[in-house]
């Protein structure tokens, strides 16, 4: 039985179901009488930081996920709830600057394809579409130079983002540019 294989069983069930489980080492069984006695602790943090099921759902993941990781260097003169707060917590707060990263990334390229599409009017909406769908025949190292390259950086930024030579990106990219030509001519 795996980590999230506990997980489920402490989520559906009370305590009465660690009878079952006395196969665990004993690392594992304290981790989990641990998670048991203070689920209703973990779940309030992802309450208040998540509103979504999903998103709330996650969180609660990512915190056990840590504090299984922490578990082994869990030092006892501390509280036991001292300790799974602040791991929480600080779990929490890093998952939501994650996620509003995320939201305003969408945000900002839904609205700038909007803009492209509705600016321009339909013959630019057509060809940003063939670029993506030209793009998607790439490799997946392809993609990224090109992308990089569209989004305006010059070729050392790529460079350094990448982990090639300037020399190398340029050349990568007219080679890029050749396939993606000779793509839209087939």
């Amino acid at each position: 039985m795996n980590f999230w294989a506990y997980l489920r069983i402490i989520r559906q069930t009370g305590s009465n179901q660690f009878q079952k489980l006395k196969h665990l080492n004993v690392q594992e069984a304290q981790f989990l009488k641990l998670l048991e006695h203070n689920k209703r602790l973990i779940f309030k943090i992802a309450n208040v930081y998540c509103r979504k099921a999903e998103d709330r759902q996650d969180l609660i993941q990512e915190i056990i996920l840590q504090l299984w990781r922490s578990y082994p260097t869990f030092d006892t003169t501390y509280a036991q709830t001292t300790w799974i707060y602040r791991i929480a917590i600080n779990v929490s707060i890093s998952f939501l600057r994650k996620e509003n990263t995320r939201r305003k990334n969408h945000a900002i390229y839904r609205q700038e394809l909007e803009l492209l599409t509705c600016d321009e009017g339909e013959l630019i909406g057509q060809k940003l579409d063939l670029l993506y769908q030209l793009i998607e025949n790439l490799n997946s190292f392809e993609k990224a130079i090109i992308i990089l390259y569209l989004e305006g950086l010059k070729n050392k930024e790529i460079s350094d983002v990448i982990g090639i030579s300037e020399s190398n990106v340029s050349t990568k990219i007219n080679r890029i540019k050749n396939k993606l030509r000779s793509y839209s001519n087939t």
